[in-house]
C-alpha cells in the first residue's frame, strides 16, 4: 500500500470511525481501525467496529499502490492528529513486517499493524427492507426520544430507542420505566414514490436500537446535507444506515419493545399550559436546590389565581419557591416530579407553549406541546408526596 491524502480529512475521519472501536475489545484487532486502500476508485476507506456498532468512511486520495491493514485506533488517531495539516500525508505499508510509515512536512513515524485478514467484515444487508429517509426528519426522531432510554444495561430494551414504520411515517419512542418520550412523524420518507420506497413491505415494521449506537447516528445527521437522503437498510436483527460516504451499522436489541401506549391516560381532569421558556428557567434555578437533596420539586396549582408555585425543600439546606402565571382548566392541585426529569424533556420541545396534562399526584403526567401540529408526548411518573 502506498498513498498520499489529507492529513485533515483523514483526522476527521479518523476522529468518526474510532467512535465505534471497543476500548475493552475481545480480541485484539478490534482495538484498530482497518485502513484499505483502492487504485482503481482513488479512495481510502476506514472502518470501526465492536462488534454491535460499525462505521465506515470513504475519502479521496492519490493511491499509487492498493493494499489493507489494521492499525491500533488510538495511537494512529494521536498520532495523525499531531501532524502538520499544510502538506499531504504520505501513508507507506512494508507487507513483509506490516509495518506503516507516516512521512509529513515534518517528519516521518512508524507504527506496527495487524493483517486486514483478521478484522471482522461488517455486515451486509443485500436484502430486507430499504427505505429512503429525510435525514432532519430521522434526526429529530432520534433526538426527542433518546434521552428518555434507560442506562441500566440489566433492563435491555429499555436501553434503546422504539422505531415503528408504518405508512409513510414512523413513530419514535423510548422510556426506562419512570418516563416515556413518543414522537410521531408522519413525513420521515425521502421521496413519497409508494413504489420507490416500498411501503406495503414495512408497515407496521419495529426495530429497537441501541441509544449508545443511536447517539453516533445523531452525530453524524447534525453534520449531514439535509438535502440528501439516508438510506435505511434492515435485515436479520441488523440496521445500515448509508449517507454520501459513511455507513454506519448496527446490530438492533432482541425481544419485543413494551406496549407503552397502554400507559398514556385517555382523559385529564387538569390541562395547566405554560410558557416554555419561562417555565424552563424556573425549574433551573430551583434544580440549584433540589439537586442538594433528591431532586424533587412540588408544583401546586391554584385556579382561582391562576398560578402554579414550584418548590423545594433541601434538608438542613435550605428551601426555594417560584411562582407562574399559567392558563389553567383544572382544580386546585399538587404533584411532585424529578427536577431532572422535568428539563430533559422540556428541553427537546421546541414550541413557546407547553401543556402539562394530569389526573392525580400518582397517577402518570403528560407535558407536550400546546400546539397539536407537533406529535409529541412526554409522560413522567409523579414522586409520591409524603406529608
Amino acid at each position: 500500500m502506498k498513498l498520499n491524502c489529507s492529513q485533515s480529512e483523514l483526522n476527521i475521519a479518523l476522529q468518526l470511525v474510532s467512535r465505534a472501536v471497543s476500548t475493552r475489545p475481545t480480541h485484539p484487532v478490534l482495538a484498530n481501525v482497518l485502513l484499505t486502500a483502492d487504485a482503481s476508485t482513488g479512495k481510502i476507506c476506514l472502518t470501526g467496529f465492536d462488534l454491535s456498532l460499525g462505521i465506515q468512511i470513504s475519502l479521496h486520495a492519490s493511491v499509487e499502490k492498493s493494499g489493507a491493514i489494521t492499525l491500533p485506533a488510538k495511537l494512529f488517531g494521536e498520532i495523525v492528529s499531531k501532524l502538520s495539516n499544510d502538506s499531504p500525508l504520505s501513508l507507506n505499508l512494508d507487507e513483509n513486517s506490516q509495518q506503516v510509515e507516516l512521512i509529513s512536512k515534518s517528519g516521518s513515524y512508524q507504527m506496527r499493524g495487524m493483517i486486514a485478514d483478521d478484522f471482522p467484515d461488517l455486515p451486509l444487508v443485500e436484502t430486507g427492507t430499504a427505505l429512503k429517509l429525510n435525514s432532519t426528519f430521522l434526526s429529530n426522531a432520534i433526538k426527542s426520544t433518546l434521552f428518555a432510554s434507560s442506562t441500566d444495561e440489566a433492563k435491555q430494551l429499555l436501553t434503546g430507542v422504539n422505531l415503528t414504520f408504518n405508512g409513510q411515517g414512523v413513530e419514535s419512542a423510548a422510556t426506562d420505566g419512570h418516563r416515556l418520550a413518543v414522537l410521531n412523524l408522519n413525513n420521515i420518507l425521502y421521496d413519497k414514490n409508494l413504489e420507490e420506497n416500498n411501503i406495503e413491505s414495512f408497515e407496521n415494521f419495529s426495530i429497537t436500537l441501541p441509544s449508545k449506537s443511536l447517539r453516533e447516528v445523531e452525530k453524524f445527521l447534525s453534520n449531514f446535507n439535509s438535502n440528501e437522503p439516508v438510506n435505511l437498510f434492515v435485515e436479520k436483527g441488523q440496521v445500515v444506515f448509508i449517507a454520501s460516504d459513511q455507513v454506519i451499522t448496527i446490530r438492533t436489541l432482541d425481544g419485543s419493545y413494551p406496549n407503552y401506549s397502554q400507559l398514556i391516560p385517555e382523559t385529564f381532569s387538569n390541562i395547566v399550559e405554560f410558557d416554555r421558556k419561562d417555565l424552563i428557567s424556573s425549574l433551573e434555578r430551583i434544580a440549584v436546590l433540589a439537586d442538594q437533596h433528591n431532586n424533587v420539586i412540588k408544583m401546586s396549582a391554584d385556579n382561582d389565581s391562576n398560578i402554579v408555585k414550584i418548590t423545594t425543600e433541601a434538608q438542613d439546606i435550605g428551601s426555594g419557591s417560584e411562582s407562574l402565571s399559567v392558563t389553567m382548566n383544572s382544580e386546585s392541585f399538587q404533584i411532585a416530579f424529578n427536577v431532572r426529569y422535568l428539563l430533559e424533556g422540556l428541553k427537546v420541545i421546541d414550541t413557546n407553549s407547553i401543556k402539562l396534562s394530569c389526573n392525580s399526584p400518582t397517577t402518570p403526567a403528560i407535558f407536550s406541546p400546546s400546539d397539536t401540529a407537533f406529535n409529541f408526548i412526554y409522560l413522567v411518573m409523579p414522586i409520591q408526596i409524603r406529608n
